[in-house]
């Protein structure tokens, strides 16, 4: 009996995890700020690597390029895309951020990654454990001698 209870703290853990970072979503703060969707914040962060074209946006986000279209329309009509020429390609447009864009796919950045209350009001040392033992599943190493 024991043994099955002891199985259950990984599952109990990650849902919780789970539980907690899905009870943190940015979606509505993104919504809030930017008026805009997750899908098209996406696409604006993408783009601040560099322009591409409605293929590579579709490619890139799993969706047919006609979506993807209609996607970069919505953000150009807002001013924060515009399409220029490809010199590698005079069949398609590249799709580059403007000016307006790069500020709201910066604003998009900062609700990202802003640390949720609750993982700010930790202590300090919780706080570096939960770091420590985060970096060793990400590494790979669960075990704390490894």
């Amino acid at each position: 009996m024991a043994g099955g209870a002891e199985t259950d703290v990984p599952a109990r853990v990650w849902a919780a995890l789970h539980d907690f970072v899905t009870s943190e979503d940015r979606k509505r703060a993104l919504r809030a700020a930017l008026d805009l969707g997750p899908a098209k914040v996406e696409v604006l962060i993408r783009l601040e690597r560099g322009p591409m074209t409605l293929r590579e946006i579709a490619r890139a986000h799993g969706v047919d390029p006609p979506a993807a279209t209609v996607g970069v329309d919505m953000l150009e009509a807002r001013g924060l895309v515009q399409r220029a020429p490809n010199p590698d390609d005079n069949r398609s447009k590249l799709v580059h951020l403007t000016d307006a864009g790069r500020d709201a796919a910066r604003r998009a950045r900062q609700i990202q990654d802003e640390p949720p209350a609750a993982l700010i009001a930790l202590e300090r040392d919780d706080l570096a454990r939960l770091d420590d033992i985060l970096g060793r599943l990400r590494a790979g190493r669960p075990d704390p001698a490894a």
